[in-house]
């Protein structure tokens, strides 16, 4: 079961032992790319695609995805290239990148339509992804989105301990890159650190090329603007929680009243992964948010 500050979360092995599920390799757009696939109730069951954060990986969704499959959906979960245990990056990573790869893995898995589900980057990509590709998407959930130019300070405490968690990657310095999106340490698995740390190590993991978005030039002319939540063009759940580093919560009601159909989530005592810290209420109302517009696409 997924917990909140001091009670048990589950690992991902305890989330997925008893659900039928794969995790395989399979090549988009020439990365050998991580999947975890978990198949939905029914035989027609919809798909909702995981995407992770900057430097993360499909382990940062384990308190969500039993939610999605009890709800009939399929889940699909997957490593950006550099990322996770998909194949390294050769070079610094932008915005089209992702948005190719992501592409690529819907042709690869056969995926005409998804509910995309992203978290910090993964929502930057979702915004971008969106306008460009409607006829791939039921839905949106932006879980924290980032992209926006915000204060600087934040941006460099980031890549510092970003910078120092990938060179040494040792248990406390992994932990203390997680604890720049999560508001209580107790809420940080050993596993979650473990896994990072496996991740890090890995020959030819390089953060330069998975946070190269941190670099000012580089962040500017992919950032996500207003009218990037003004112009997407499927339904969305904005989540928001009330520690977020990049904004309070006017802030996050202001993103989301510019999203054409958009409708707002609050997640209390989190910071910048709500989908981990409010697992409960983020799944409840994800599933609730994900159950109307299937409904709607079924019977449209």
């Amino acid at each position: 079961m997924s917990g909140s500050a001091g009670t048990h979360f589950a690992t991902l092995w305890e989330e997925i032992a008893d659900l039928g599920h794969t995790l395989r390799y399979v090549d988009a757009g020439g990365y050998r790319t991580r999947v975890l696939d978990l198949a939905g109730a029914a035989p027609d069951a919809q798909t909702v695609v995981l995407a992770s954060g900057t430097s993360g990986h499909i382990e940062a969704w384990t308190q969500n995805v039993r939610a999605f499959v009890e709800a009939g959906f399929r889940v699909v979960g997957y490593d950006y290239p550099g990322h996770g245990y998909t194949s390294p990056a050769g070079h610094p990573l932008e915005i089209r990148d992702y948005e190719e790869h992501l592409l690529a893995l819907l042709d690869a898995l056969e995926l005409e339509r998804v509910h995309l589900a992203g978290e910090s980057l993964g929502g930057w990509l979702a915004l971008k992804f969106a306008p460009k590709h409607p006829d791939r998407l039921h839905t949106v959930i932006l879980s924290a989105p980032g992209g926006r130019v915000v204060g600087e300070p934040q941006l460099d405490r980031t890549q510092s301990v970003s910078v120092r968690a990938a060179s040494e990657p040792t248990f406390e310095n992994v932990k203390k890159r997680l604890q720049v999106v999560i508001h209580d340490p107790r809420n940080i698995t050993d596993e979650l650190v473990r896994v990072r740390q496996a991740i890090y190590a890995r020959d030819g993991f390089s953060m330069a090329n998975v946070s190269a978005l941190r670099e000012p030039e580089r962040r500017w002319r992919n950032r996500v603007t207003d009218d990037d939540f003004a112009a997407v063009p499927v339904p969305a759940l904005m989540v928001w929680t009330d520690n977020e580093p990049t904004g309070d919560e006017a802030e996050g009601e202001r993103l989301c009243r510019l999203i054409p159909d958009g409708e707002y989530l609050l997640i209390r005592g989190a910071a910048h992964w709500p989908q981990w810290e409010g697992a409960a209420e983020f799944n409840a109302a994800a599933v609730a948010f994900l159950k109307k517009h299937a409904g709607r696409r079924n019977h449209a």
